[in-house]
């Protein structure tokens, strides 16, 4: 019998297939929406990504409008410019096409249609009381999962604080995974986002609030990633391996929706707000920083994770074989060119005691794997900084005196 409680929630409808965006039109209707909010970003726009989903609404009489104002790391500004456009072409839902960025933008928006005040009013768990509009999501990169959890993340530019907004309410109504739509992300894009989505299924595996179903679903997604990220990578036009890629980075949403993660998102939200760097760029450079920190407290999960990316550890001990898995990680990292440092990403110390007190208010270093204090954040942001796993922070100081 367990020790603990859990529940398992997951309402979003999920449709996969190739070319199944271009019957958006037909799968919006079900829902009973008539006029719909386009979200996304003028990057999406200009690569025609949207023409056959405006097409598929056409023609069923769905009306829409396209906001396209999302930037990376969406503001609270952009949410409520947003809000603003959907009152006044009385959309009755919002359809996120894009990446992270857009679907959390396009949650933000449905959430403050319907709820009062402002959305920095409702960071943290269950703060969302009125029901949002209908969310539909088709992500257009393999990373956020963000089309299949209960959160979404938005950056107070007054402060330079990227926080996060949870309620099951949040949840997408209908999630539609089109691979067709990621066959011309850039390589940088491919690498970045699909290093998200196995740091989202690493952090979720070990994090102290996971159970049997977010593990599950959660090693499912290390496999399968382990398996086609980087063909999706060098390879670009194979379906097979971009649509695996997909439904990888939504069981990862799923797994985390259920056990939120752990210090590399505690850290990279905080590099974000601050540096305004990417998310998935900035998860990929910390992942084997925090996966050293964590290793004497899931020394036996990050075996597991070892295996599940196709590594032989027989004959090695646990310690050896979990080791394994951070060397992987490593590898696939210098294999796509993601930089093995944070300081290359523009990061700079000079800001270090915000971005400890910044990563310290997260709620996720409350369920990471080790005990964490400031001192560790601190500790794991230097050493992330100079790239040396081997090297601790003590020690560096000691040799730049001598």
């Amino acid at each position: 019998m367990s020790l603990v409680s859990y529940k398992y929630f997951m309402p979003t409808r999920v449709e996969c297939g190739n070319g199944i965006s271009e019957k958006t039109g037909e799968l919006v209707k079900e829902l009973g929406v008539t006029r719909v909010l386009i979200i996304t970003d003028k990057g999406v726009r200009a690569a025609n990504l949207l023409d056959g989903i405006e097409k598929s609404l056409l023609d069923v009489n769905v009306d829409y409008e396209i906001y396209d104002e999302v930037e990376p790391n969406p503001s609270a500004e952009t949410i409520h410019r947003g809000v603003d456009y959907l009152k006044q072409h009385k959309s009755d839902a919002v359809l996120a096409v894009g990446g992270g960025s857009s679907i959390d933008t396009a949650k933000g928006i449905a959430a403050m249609a319907t709820n009062p005040g402002h959305i920095l009013e409702y960071e943290g768990v269950g703060k969302i009381t009125n029901l949002p509009l209908p969310i539909i999501a088709i992500p257009t990169t393999a990373g956020t999962g963000s089309e299949t959890t209960n959160s979404t993340i938005v950056t107070n530019r007054e402060t330079s604080f990227k926080l996060a907004v949870i309620s099951p309410h949040l949840f997408p109504n209908l999630a539609i995974l089109d691979p067709a739509l990621t066959l011309r992300l850039p390589q940088e894009i491919t690498a970045a986002t699909g290093m998200d989505a196995l740091t989202h299924a690493i952090e979720s595996y070990t994090s102290k609030a996971a159970n049997p179903v977010s593990q599950a679903f959660a090693m499912q997604a290390v496999k399968m990633i382990g398996e086609n990220l980087t063909k999706s990578y060098f390879v670009g036009t194979d379906l097979v391996s971009r649509e695996n890629m997909l439904v990888a980075s939504m069981l990862a949403g799923v797994a985390f929706s259920q056990s939120r993660l752990g210090n590399v998102h505690a850290i990279s939200h905080t590099l974000g707000g601050v540096f305004n760097i990417p998310h998935g760029i900035a998860n990929a450079a910390l992942l084997p920083f925090v996966m050293k920190f964590n290793l004497p407290a899931c020394a036996d999960k990050y075996k597991d994770i070892a295996i599940a990316l196709g590594k032989d550890v027989s004959g090695l001990s646990t310690l050896q074989a979990a080791e394994k898995a951070i060397e992987t990680v490593i590898e696939m990292n210098q294999s796509m060119n993601i930089p093995l440092n944070i300081k290359d990403l523009g990061v700079s110390l000079d800001y270090l005691p915000k971005l400890v007190e910044d990563s310290m208010r997260s709620g996720n270093v409350l369920i990471n794997p080790r005990l964490t204090k400031p001192v560790d954040i601190q500790s794991i942001i230097e050493t992330a900084y100079y790239g040396n796993l081997e090297e601790s922070t003590k020690e560096r100081k000691i040799l730049s005196h001598t």
